[in-house]
């Protein structure tokens, strides 16, 4: 018996088939080899078409099944990028490329948004500022597309938009509501303040389903299109970052979850409504949440991850340079990197900086010492000190981080990258066998009754490595004056 999980992020669609019995993983496939495309007619603005996604989605699926019998997936997951809007009119056709959630055109909605229901209120409700999430980026199709905007049926997340491809069924979480900033948890509903206040009609929001649990039956015309078993459940949806915390089964308050992809995370869980009164760091409903027994997740989110170090790869490493190339020559620069520090804030408005975008900057660079090493060591220096200056606002709500849990993938591959956060965080790092699509696999597996609870999904979780600070007064002096730089 077998689960299928998908992971539809940004810059692939990756898929998994996990044996239910071992829990390890059977197949992996990943489509397309290189970053997909995002579309950017303006300055700060981020677009991809929903179909990409499905195509990327049937490649995987094909790769998937090779010497697998379909009708031994006994069960379906989706991990997705979140904040998206995905927008279809009642036949179901897309209606313009979504929005993804680096775009930052919906800011000033956001923000106009906060001030006139106010910021207490916004916290104390939606425990977040309304911000640059899909409720905003819906208010900006309203006043900038009108026309379109009457033809829309439902909107949805784009993990609302698979499951729909997949089953026909068009439904919602409230994890996934959260994220929009849609849902109400002082009331446990659907948010009327903030629907009446943009003037949106609540039939525009899909029906709520819960995260575990039957969400739809495969298709037949998807069953047809994906080689796959018609009537397979679909049993879990999360947003990618609440599903990452799912693979590294970070469940319970005071546990740790990171990521290091295209955006960059830090995911910790608390079990009290907490906020921060800047909305710099952002609370969502995690997979676990229940009104009666709060799981919220804590989110730092950093735009400027992995688009940083594949930007130097691109436009600063010789010409078919590798990643691990690159991992080796930054290893060869000291600690600091000898004076140069990078701001890697450059794709689009950063919550962490209370939506300002402020671009990627260079700092202390010498052309007369620097080299292309010393950018690369920079480079992910910069992205790491910007994790820390997020995790010292998250440690201000009470969140204690002396340990934090990540798959060995991304940019967790870098010896410097993982180096420089234990030793700037103080924190002990624990890397594992794991990736969104297989934590996926895993909660279709709870989600359909397979495993009774996630410590038996997860009890087969192989730990790779453990990382424990060193050198840490000279990671926090290089810190320090990386801050100084960001607080000009």
């Amino acid at each position: 018996m077998y689960l299928l999980g998908y992971d539809i992020g940004s810059s692939s669609v990756k898929g998994s088939i996990v044996d239910a019995q071992t829990g390890k993983t059977f197949a992996f496939a990943s489509y397309p080899s290189h970053e997909a495309i995002i579309i950017s007619k303006q300055p700060g603005w981020a677009e991809q078409d929903p179909s990409m996604w499905w195509g990327n989605l049937k490649v995987v699926t094909a790769r998937l099944l090779e010497g697998i019998n379909a009708k031994d997936i006994a069960a379906i997951g989706i991990s997705y990028q979140m904040h998206g809007l995905v927008c279809i009119d009642k036949e179901r056709n897309i209606l313009r490329p979504s929005i993804i959630w680096c775009d930052s055109r919906a800011v000033p909605y956001g923000e106009k948004a906060k001030e006139d229901l106010g910021e207490a209120w916004c916290l104390q409700h939606l425990l977040n500022s309304p911000g640059n999430f899909t409720a905003a980026k819906l208010a900006w199709v309203k006043e900038n597309e009108p026309e379109l905007y009457k033809r829309i049926w439902k909107i949805m997340l784009p993990g609302d938009y698979i499951a729909m491809r997949l089953t026909g069924t068009v439904c919602t979480t409230v994890s996934g509501l959260s994220e929009g900033i849609f849902w109400d948890f002082h009331a446990n509903r659907t948010s009327e303040a903030l629907l009446g206040y943009f003037g949106f009609n609540d039939t525009l929001l899909p029906p709520v389903k819960p995260t575990f649990g039957v969400q739809g039956l495969l298709s037949r015309t998807a069953a047809e299109e994906l080689g796959l078993a018609e009537g397979t459940p679909v049993t879990y949806r999360a947003g990618d970052q609440p599903n990452n915390a799912l693979s590294l089964n970070v469940f319970n308050p005071g546990e740790i979850a990171s990521t290091a992809g295209t955006s960059g995370v830090v995911y910790g869980v608390i079990d009290t409504v907490n906020y921060d009164p800047k909305s710099r760091v952002n609370t969502f409903a995690h997979v676990n949440h229940k009104a009666d027994a709060p799981r919220l997740g804590v989110l730092l989110c950093i735009n400027g991850t992995g688009i940083m170090n594949s930007w130097t790869r691109r436009q600063v490493a010789l010409e078919g340079a590798t990643y691990p190339q690159m991992n080796e020559l930054a290893a060869g620069i000291p600690i600091g990197s000898e004076g140069l520090s990078i701001l890697p804030f450059g794709n689009g408005a950063e919550r962490l900086l209370e939506n300002h975008n402020p671009g990627c900057s260079f700092h202390g660079l010498d052309f007369n010492h620097h080299t292309r090493a010393h950018i690369m060591r920079a480079a992910q220096e910069g992205i790491v000190f910007a994790f820390q200056y997020g995790i010292e606002i998250m440690q201000q709500m009470g969140l204690k981080v002396d340990k934090i849990h990540a798959g060995r993938a991304n940019m967790f591959q870098s010896k410097v990258f993982r180096d420089t956060l234990a030793g700037v965080s103080g924190a002990v790092i624990e890397l594992y066998d794991t990736e969104g699509s297989a934590g996926a696999a895993k909660g279709a597996g709870i989600g359909a009754g397979i495993y009774k609870d996630n410590r038996e999904a997860f009890s087969t979780l192989e730990r790779l490595d453990v990382i424990t600070p060193s050198h840490e007064q000279e990671y926090r002096a290089a810190y320090e004056r990386w801050k100084s730089y960001l607080n000009k």
